[in-house]
């Protein structure tokens, strides 16, 4: 595979302020905010530009078009309103499915996604206090749903998010609404919250911690294509708040954008000591030179349970000499971009082979035997493991 020159767009030059902000650098355009006299200039800025710059483009006379087809907006009744929801949900297709719901604010499940909705005033809407996890659904049975759990809970303690039910109760809950959903191949994503109450930034005015529960159907198989990746400009998490799985994804969201606009698929993350941290949500790793399987250490990143299970299943690889060994360590920029692999590793995605990073090409550019032996073992694993990972649902 050829090795083509990549100039990476950091996400400073996108294009969500004027070119007249692009001399800022991403540092000064976060930390604006804190500083009065910064946002003062940013105004003065933003107001001389747009009195200088009377020119309109399309956007911005089909956002005006739309302006005037709504300046008179209706006063709607509650059923009024459901059904203008039902009709927006059928005016576009989504390759998932919302096909059942589990909500603590009205204590049951629901299979009407119109009824899929959570209070405007929980703190995980407007504060982002909030976190989450996920499983996937195989064959019936939930995958490393007790490893994500414990994960989820831990995570809910370490935001200051008091539990609304017991472990084991909200064990309970994810299993029965998976089983009202019928669904046997797709994935499980649940949110514990603040709760809702009020607007305010503290949570203490909330009334009560909210569990949120959604099975969804996806019925695209995993890609076992190798993918371009770039190294992310914007700034990582916090290592406190990085392993952490909170609802706090904004850093995640532009990193993967930074991606798309520069023809890749994901960015991946160094930190600021020059090591190789994560991608936007999945863990990486390595195949040396040395035939070892290398993964980044979870101290500064989020700890994929994917990830943990890989390592674990990829022993057998060692025992079949198609490895010589398995660990985690500190892996610089260079070491990766010269190993023989590369791959990322999530519940989302599984294992999914790296064929380039930025203009230097992964090994012979082709997805490499180790990526497809081990996405190989976990797709096993989640069809026909042992108990310990795989959880039935009682349909």
């Amino acid at each position: 595979m050829a090795s083509a020159v990549t100039k990476i767009n950091p996400i400073s030059k996108t294009s969500f302020l004027p070119s007249t902000f692009d001399s800022f650098p991403v540092s000064k355009k976060f930390s604006s905010a804190r500083n009065g006299s910064s946002n003062s200039q940013l105004r003065t800025l933003r107001t001389s530009y747009s009195r200088s710059n009377p020119i309109k483009n399309s956007s911005q006379t089909s956002l005006e078009t739309e302006s005037r087809q709504f300046s008179d907006v209706p006063l709607l009744s509650c059923s009024e309103a459901i059904e203008r929801l039902r009709t927006f949900r059928t005016s576009y297709e989504s390759k998932q499915q919302y096909i059942a719901m589990y909500s603590s604010i009205y204590g049951g499940i629901t299979t009407d996604p119109m009824a899929m909705v959570i209070p405007m005033d929980d703190h995980m809407v407007h504060r982002g206090h909030g976190v989450f996890d996920t499983a996937a659904i195989m064959d019936g049975h939930l995958y490393e749903l007790d490893q994500h759990l414990a994960r989820f809970l831990r995570s809910a303690a370490m935001a200051k998010i008091k539990l609304p039910f017991d472990g084991e109760t909200i064990r309970r809950i994810l299993i029965q609404t998976v089983s009202a959903s019928k669904c046997r191949h797709g994935s499980l994503r649940y949110w514990l919250s603040a709760g809702p109450g009020d607007f305010q930034l503290s949570s203490s005015g909330c009334y009560k911690s909210s569990l949120y529960a959604i099975v969804i159907q996806d019925k695209l198989p995993y890609d076992r294509r190798g993918i371009k990746v770039i190294t992310s400009s914007v700034p990582m998490k916090a290592p406190e708040f990085a392993v952490t799985k909170s609802v706090n994804y904004l850093p995640n969201v532009l990193s993967k954008m930074e991606a798309e606009e520069n023809d890749a698929n994901v960015a991946i993350w160094v930190d600021d000591d020059g090591y190789i941290a994560e991608g936007p949500n999945m863990n990486v790793a390595f195949v040396t030179k040395d035939k070892e399987l290398l993964m980044p250490g979870f101290d500064k990143i989020l700890a994929g349970c994917t990830a943990k299970r890989a390592l674990v299943l990829a022993e057998s690889l060692v025992n079949e000499q198609k490895l010589q060994g398995v660990r985690i360590g500190d892996v610089t920029v260079e070491e990766g971009k010269k190993a023989d692999e590369m791959m990322l590793v999530g519940s989302g995605i599984i294992v999914r082979p790296v064929v380039q990073w930025d203009n230097q090409v992964i090994g012979d550019g082709n997805e490499g035997p180790v990526a497809k032996a081990l996405l190989n073992l976990i797709l096993d694993d989640m069809k026909g493991g042992p108990a310990t990972v795989r959880v039935p649902v009682p349909y």
